[in-house]
């Protein structure tokens, strides 16, 4: 049992036995210290592209032994905090409308109330295989940003909802802030700049995840005291990196985003088919 929830054999992660079940549980183990700079690798991603650092947070709880659902869960809580930090940032600048924030956050809320209940249904390696297929659509979608105007006279309210629908989806059926699929729907679809595209984005995934939290904590699925510890960590980073997003160029942050959903999609397929077979 970990955390009162059942642990799944799962290929790889059964090698870990006895030793991983001890290390997670109702109480913060302090062997996860040294898992910490990865926290802060995941603040530093959050708040430089917009998303709630799931993409570390997920890998790291299924390499020390939590199940998919659980480690998926405990993602999601420690998203929370980590997009705290870049929110406070960005609404300090004043860059934010309201009407904008407002949409894009109300999507996000409504898409983790339905679908935060949905993972219950699918099988740990079906979950790995929606985030691989997600992050492989999003390499070969996402490009480097063409010609823009500074600003829309008009933001696209409507629009704005849907993508946080999406957000939504992403948190509350797999465990990610859906920042990666935000960015890139707002600065192709809805042809905002990826600066402000990357601030809708922090606010909605911190939206969405205290959204989904709330359902995870409550059955059981969630470590509170893991995803506090690595949120925590990772919220401080995250407030660093979003007060310094202007001093990156778009290119650049559209490339990283490419890079990192290249990788994930091969980690996440290649832990799915481990599962499958195992």
């Amino acid at each position: 049992m970990i955390g009162g929830i059942q642990r799944q054999g799962t290929g790889e992660l059964g090698v870990m036995g006895d030793a991983g079940a001890n290390r997670v549980g109702g109480r913060v183990p302090w062997d996860l210290l040294p898992l910490l700079p990865l926290g802060i690798l995941a603040g530093l991603l959050s708040g430089l592209l917009g998303i709630g650092g799931g993409l570390i947070f997920s890998p790291l709880l299924l390499w020390i032994g939590l199940s998919p659902h659980q480690a998926l869960a405990t993602s999601t809580l420690a998203i929370l905090p980590t997009t705290m930090g870049g929110s406070w940032a960005h609404l300090r600048s004043g860059q934010v409308p309201t009407p904008a924030l407002g949409s894009i956050c109300g999507g996000a809320i409504a898409g983790s109330l339905v679908f935060s209940h949905a993972g219950n249904g699918l099988q740990g390696w079906q979950l790995l295989a929606l985030q691989g297929l997600m992050y492989a659509v999003i390499t070969v979608v996402i490009r480097p940003p063409q010609d823009q105007p500074e600003a829309l006279a008009a933001l696209p309210l409507a629009g704005l909802a849907a993508v946080g629908l999406v957000a939504g989806w992403s948190s509350g059926l797999l465990g990610v802030g859906g920042g990666l699929v935000m960015v890139p729907l707002m600065v192709q679809g809805l042809k905002l700049r990826v600066y402000q595209a990357i601030r809708l984005s922090t606010l909605a995934v911190c939206a969405s995840a205290a959204t989904a939290s709330l359902t995870f904590w409550s059955d059981g699925r969630a470590d509170l005291g893991i995803g506090l510890l690595l949120g925590g960590t990772a919220a401080v980073a995250s407030q660093w990196a979003a007060a310094r997003l202007q001093r990156v160029s778009e290119s650049q942050l559209v490339w990283l985003l490419r890079a990192l959903c290249a990788l994930l999609a091969v980690d996440a397929l290649r832990r799915a088919v481990q599962l499958l077979l195992g």
